[in-house]
């Protein structure tokens, strides 16, 4: 029975480079899959994209593509990343530049685009806004419409030839569950096998994080080196056999714990989890330690596709930023309880923000707690820090607030400092369900 092994190179758009190359570089893999986009940030490129249109594609691409490509040639490792962002046509030939740069032929970069539905967003005013109820038309301020593609033009670039698959926005697990359709010949319409190859790129899909990251409670749930922690890969078998592992002498654990906690990440209803591909069911998945470090995967199954898929829709929502201040030494807390007293008053005398908050870091910035209760058992801690966050659609109103924070430091409450600010235009996200027959897949290549 054949078996391919696909490893996870990345699991956000700033996640560690270094694990990534070490699993390329070490890992015998078949292909290498980079999931680097979120709802948020595919707004934010697109953004950027209007004001210049040569931008808009990860901004690690470049960094990314200068470390992948070499070894991935050496190695005869395919990759695919969901890097393009919001401008794929660019994010193919700048890849396709830096491969030249190093000499490189023979390689086929294929770039899936059909995402970006937001010229034709205005035939969806009467839809629902998933979040909200409301109509989409009546949504202001709009930049951008994403539709969530499916594995399916990744599977056709790869019958086409592709060594290097970029999309846009894609479903995370798509970028795994390809390789496994196209490898193997799986139907798009095999279910039972839709559903495996799903949970196969539900596990892999956040990197590190099936292999130890974000895992690690010392003296309760310990992982060995997390500086050197080892990238995840699935070995997948045409049958649908799964083993999850990671490569020898790395850091970091994979075990029956690890992948419970990966299986259970932003997962609502474990029965119906909708992709473009298939509504897994990951209800009786189970994980069985098969060695060290390497644990089979169980039970994993899937239903028939939905007939929409779902649109990420990004529109500007003014302007959130933050501020803070240090306080140190003896009294620091009654300082510091002076402070965010003081500032509230002056917000709600001067100022009528749309939305503030005023914490101190170190006391009730994560669990809501009263300024009067004080630290148990009378302990005084030894510095403290105010924060102050804000969003208005008025960008001075955020400027002000924070000069009067940075005001403290002369006029408020003894021996304060380290005023750091930043102020940045929001855009939001939300979600509309459009027909999946409107959305139409195209390529751009690039044969080198």
């Amino acid at each position: 029975m054949r078996t391919i092994r696909i490893g996870s190179g990345a699991g956000f758009s700033n996640d560690r480079v270094e694990p990534g190359i070490e699993l390329l570089e070490k890992g015998n893999l078949d292909y290498f899959c980079l999931e680097c986009l979120a709802e948020r940030t595919i707004a934010i490129a697109q953004k950027e994209k209007t004001s210049d249109p040569d931008i808009g594609y990860n901004p690690y691409l470049v960094y990314r593509m200068k470390r992948i490509l070499p070894a991935a040639v050496k190695n005869k490792v395919k990759v695919i990343t969901n890097m393009g962002g919001a401008n794929v046509e660019k994010a193919v030939a700048k890849t396709a530049e830096i491969a030249r740069s190093f000499g490189i032929t023979g390689v086929k970069i294929v770039g899936v685009l059909g995402d970006d539905i937001f010229s034709q967003l205005d035939r969806y005013d009467d839809c629902p806004i998933f979040e909200t109820g409301g109509r989409l038309g009546d949504l202001k301020n709009k930049v951008a419409a994403n539709a969530y593609l499916g594995c399916e033009g990744i599977v056709q670039a790869l019958k086409d030839g592709a060594d290097i698959v970029i999309t846009g926005r894609c479903s995370d697990p798509a970028l795994f569950l390809a390789p496994l359709v196209y490898e193997f010949g799986w139907a798009m319409d095999d279910y039972e096998k839709m559903g495996k190859g799903t949970v196969v790129g539900h596990l892999l899909e956040c990197s590190g994080q099936v292999s130890g990251g974000n895992f690690c409670i010392p003296g309760y749930k310990d992982v060995e080196d997390l500086c050197h922690l080892g990238f995840p890969y699935a070995d997948v078998s045409e049958d649908g056999k799964i083993f999850i592992s990671k490569p020898a002498g790395t850091g970091g654990r994979v075990d029956v714990q690890t992948c419970s906690e990966q299986l259970l990440y932003e997962i609502h209803d474990p029965a119906n989890y909708v992709t473009p591909d298939c509504i897994a069911d990951f209800s009786n998945v189970s994980f069985v330690q098969a060695g060290e470090d390497r644990v089979q995967v169980l039970g994993a199954t899937g239903k028939e596709k939905p007939s929409t898929l779902k649109v990420s829709v990004g529109y500007k929502d003014g302007y959130i930023g933050s501020c803070g201040l240090s306080f140190g030494g003896p009294k620091c807390f009654e300082r510091t309880v002076l402070a965010v007293r003081t500032i509230e008053e002056i917000i709600q005398t001067y100022y009528d923000p749309a939305e503030h908050r005023v914490d101190i870091i170190g006391y009730n910035s994560l669990y809501p707690r009263d300024l009067d209760e004080g630290f148990p058992n009378g302990a005084e801690p030894l510095e403290l820090r105010m924060r102050v966050a804000v969003r208005d659609d008025n960008r001075e109103t955020l400027t002000m607030i924070f000069n009067e924070v940075d005001a403290f430091t002369i006029d408020g409450p003894a021996n304060c400092g380290g005023m750091q600010r930043s102020i940045s235009e929001l855009v939001a996200m939300l979600s509309v369900l459009v027909p999946r027959e409107d959305i139409t897949v195209s390529f751009i290549e690039e044969v080198l």
